[in-house]
């Protein structure tokens, strides 16, 4: 029906503008604190000490302010197994839940995790978008669409710094892909940065008052993030009344006057960076203004305030919020994410009493996360094997791999009892430390108790492989530089191993494993194994790190006699639960993707089985989107995402049915020939985001093409009814009856499509999302889902007048479970 336009306002979709106004007593303390330090201390300040912290001030009663990377856990200072950390589902998962509230609880549960390991400051979380399938890091942020992700970046930064610890949202701005990272110039038009890459972030200024932000390595138009003015100065403190910081992304400052004109208050890692002393001699010389200097210690100064690093100022939060069971929620959230796509002839939930075959190397060693310096180290990880090992009777559960994601030698993890040694130049031994994996990864100080950089000559991971098959294994090295392999007692290498062929140090370092030995071994026998690294006394990587890895392949069976093992087994059972994946080469930082096909041979594996059992449920373990041809041959597919370290068990809980998948799409899933945006690669240095505001669902439509699965998708194990839409133009109510035979969760989504429009109006979408809500119904019961219409949605950026734009006129309001399953509309003029 015809409703009023909407409020005045122009905060942005989905949230409400607290008080910016800081605390006059806390502000007070950070002036007399700034008052009292020199031009030395105070650009000493905003460089970092080390990789992780920024020096003490005791004069000032300044503690060390600690930051770690996140999204889905806090690693802390370590970045090594040895200090374990909860382990969240990833980001796309939080955001399929398409739930804030959920992701405050997760924000929470960090900030316990933060304070539990000493850190201020968490970097993330990550709110670019999926502007590609191909970007490499997809699985880190939450969705094509920046009013899903503003929202649950909301709820995100909120819970974290209701624990009184700060985040840093990132990656300012339009940080989308992998490929030249460091160096690309991504030319971006006015209106797609408004409307699209900005948009997030300024959601989130506005409705959760963040206390940091990080930017980026990449250019934007022209300009390096860490050095633009316009963007920081102009936009997010002038525009948006940002008060925090801006910390650079690692190693992205890279000129001291243009950093600090730039608005860039802290530049990471140090000690080597462009602040310190070289920005002291800036402005002894004249180059910079000490007043700009001054401005960016405040606002360091008052995160430290904020956080409780500084005497005499009262921390933001006096009383942390009640202790979370980080178990329970991991598990919570990850079933809660799972999205069902495909449930034909109630495939799911499993029947009692029907036997089950699982097949799948990744249902027996589970990819919880996804690559890079997302990385945490759990201390216990549920596969689904474990999972449904533990929650079906016994004698109905049977195991066969199938086959293997993993087509390449990866870090050895399994069957290892190992440790570091580390040694100085005449042999002395420094120092050891235990290695759960074959990996040793020390960045920055972060070497074990006894051990420095300058005295490190060698580490020798030395101990035992227990193997679990009988076989051929193949051993090998990932890193770079001096390596001697020793196997049972004998040499398979000694050379040196050369730097991957690539610009980006997290390939160059972290690239594919090369293979040196290919040894008989026979399971449940213990061999000797051996990985010496000669340390280069001159490092190559821009921070100071000791990294390499002892790879190690299980022998490989033919497989196709790997798959005819599946299909009996799968043949013999009621139900067959195929487990396929991506992994670390597939997804992870530093890269971006080549195509989307599941590796190795599980497309062939899903055909072979679902051709001799009717009954057969997918299991996707993928971070982002994969094409899945044999889709309209299976009964069931459930995406699970990166599930976390409780992504077993919550698998469990939904295949068995004690709770229902509640995921919709955050993202859209079809075939890479059919995506409307896959330019990632940059020419000449410049990647053209030529396609404007047409990116996701906003594309695909605009082309004319399906999909194998559309944007917000997903189903339950119940049924729902919409029965009515009232709408006043500003907010939009909806009820909705539960008609199914179990309790449920419905996502109400609205989307916003114009009917007509002022003329000289810019082309737009065919509809967009406006906003959701979440409702919980018994059998029978109906809810209400209320839908608030910010003004934002009816805006548009106008490039001409450099302004935000009312586009006057009639819209339709459309109401369903998904972009294409839209039950019931409303109409609006304003």
């Amino acid at each position: 029906m015809p409703g009023t336009p909407p409020s005045p306002s122009s905060t942005p979709a989905g949230t409400a503008a607290p008080d910016a106004t800081p605390d006059a007593a806390r502000e007070a303390v950070v002036s007399a604190a700034l008052a009292a330090l020199d031009l030395d201390a105070k650009t000493r300040l905003l460089a970092g000490q080390d990789l992780w912290t920024l020096p003490a001030l005791p004069e000032i009663g300044l503690r060390s302010l600690v930051m770690s990377d996140g999204p889905i856990g806090v690693r802390g200072v370590r970045w090594s197994a040895d200090d374990p950390a909860v382990a969240l589902p990833s980001p796309t998962a939080l955001a399929a839940t398409w739930d804030p509230g959920l992701a405050h609880r997760a924000g929470v549960l960090l900030a316990q995790e933060a304070r539990r390991k000493g850190v201020h400051v968490l970097l993330a979380p990550t709110v670019n978008l999926h502007r590609s399938p191909l970007g490499g890091r997809h699985f880190e942020a939450y969705s094509e669409d920046p009013c899903l992700t503003g929202r649950i970046g909301t709820g995100y930064v909120r819970g974290v710094q209701s624990g009184g610890v700060a985040t840093t949202v990132k990656h300012f701005v339009a940080n989308d892909a992998e490929t030249d990272r460091f160096t690309v110039d991504n030319r971006v038009g006015e209106r797609a940065l408004r409307e699209l890459y900005l948009a997030p972030f300024e959601a989130i200024v506005a409705g959760a008052r963040p206390w940091g932000i990080m930017t980026a390595y990449n250019q934007v138009n022209g300009t390096t993030m860490t050095e633009h003015r316009r963007l920081v100065g102009e936009i997010l403190r002038g525009e948006w009344g940002f008060d925090g910081v801006n910390v650079s992304d690692w190693t992205a400052a890279r000129d001291t006057v243009r950093a600090l004109h730039g608005g860039l208050d802290i530049a990471m890692p140090g000690p080597d960076t462009v602040y310190g002393e070289h920005l002291a001699r800036a402005v002894r010389s004249g180059e910079v203004d000490e007043a700009l200097v001054d401005d960016a210690v405040r606002r360091v100064l008052r995160l430290a305030a904020r956080v409780g690093a500084l005497d005499g100022a009262e921390p933001a939060v006096t009383e942390p919020p009640a202790p979370v069971d980080g178990t329970a929620l991991a598990r919570e959230i990850a079933r809660r994410s799972f999205v069902l796509l495909r449930n034909e002839n109630a495939a799911l939930p499993l029947r009692p009493g029907r036997t089950v075959a699982l097949i799948g190397a990744a249902a027996r060693d589970a990819r919880v996360l996804g690559g890079g310096s997302a990385t945490v180290f759990p201390d216990h990880v549920v596969s689904p094997l474990d999972g449904l090992t533990a929650a079906l009777p016994d004698g109905t559960l049977t195991y066969t791999v199938g086959a293997d994601p993993a087509t390449e030698l990866s870090i050895a993890e399994q069957g290892l009892d190992l440790t570091a040694v580390c040694r100085a130049a005449d042999g002395t031994v420094l120092g050891t430390a235990p290695a759960a994996t074959g990996l040793v990864q020390w960045v920055g100080d972060d070497l074990p108790d006894g051990v420095t950089h300058d005295r490190l000559h060698t580490v020798e991971l030395t101990g035992t492989f227990t193997p679990r098959t009988t076989g051929t294994h193949t051993f090998g090295i990932r890193g770079i530089g001096t390596f001697t392999l020793t196997v049972d007692g004998t040499t398979h290498f000694d050379g040196h191993q050369p730097p991957a062929d690539s610009s980006d140090p997290f390939e160059a370092a972290f690239g594919t494993p090369v293979a040196h030995a290919h040894v008989d071994l026979t399971a449940g026998t213990p061999v000797q194994v051996s990985l010496r690294h000669a340390v280069d006394p001159v490092p190559a990587r821009p921070i100071r790190s000791v990294l390499f890895a002892l790879a190690h392949q299980e022998p490989q069976r033919d497989p196709d006699e790997l798959i005819a093992e599946a299909v009996e087994a799968a043949r013999a059972a009621d139900t067959a639960v195929v487990v396929v994946a991506t992994t670390e080469r597939v997804e992870s930082e530093g890269f971006d993707r080549e195509d989307l096909r599941l590796p190795g041979h599980q497309d062939a594996l899903v055909e072979a089985v679902a051709a001799v059992n009717p009954d057969t449920v997918v299991v996707v373990n993928a971070g982002s989107p994969v094409e899945l041809p044999w889709r309209e041959r299976v009964a069931a597919i459930l995406l699970t995402w990166f599930p976390g370290q409780e992504g077993g068990a919550a698998l469990a809980d939904v295949l068995t049915g004690t709770h229902e998948p509640g995921g919709r799409l955050p993202t859209t899933w079809g075939s890479l020939a059919d995506a409307p945006v896959t330019q990632v690669v940059p020419t000449d240095g410049r990647l053209t985001y030529s396609e404007g505001v047409f990116i996701g669902y906003r594309a695909w439509e605009r082309a004319g093409r399906t999909p194998a699965y559309p944007f917000g998708h997903g189903l339950g194990y119940t049924d729902w009814a919409y029965e009515s839409v009232e709408t006043d133009g500003t907010t939009v109510k909806v009820r909705v009856r539960n008609t199914g035979p179990r309790p449920g969760h419905e996502t109400v989504q609205v989307y916003l499509a114009p009917t007509s429009a002022d003329p000289g109006a810019p082309e737009r979408p065919a509809r967009w999302l406006a906003g959701f809500a979440g409702v919980d119904a018994a059998p029978g019961e109906t809810a209400d889902a209320v839908v608030e219409l910010p003004r934002r949605a009816f805006e548009v950026w106008d490039e001409s007048r450099g302004a935000w734009r009312f586009v006057k006129g009639s819209y339709e309001i459309q109401v369903g479970r998904s972009l294409t399953d839209r039950a019931l509309t409303a109409a609006v003029n304003v």
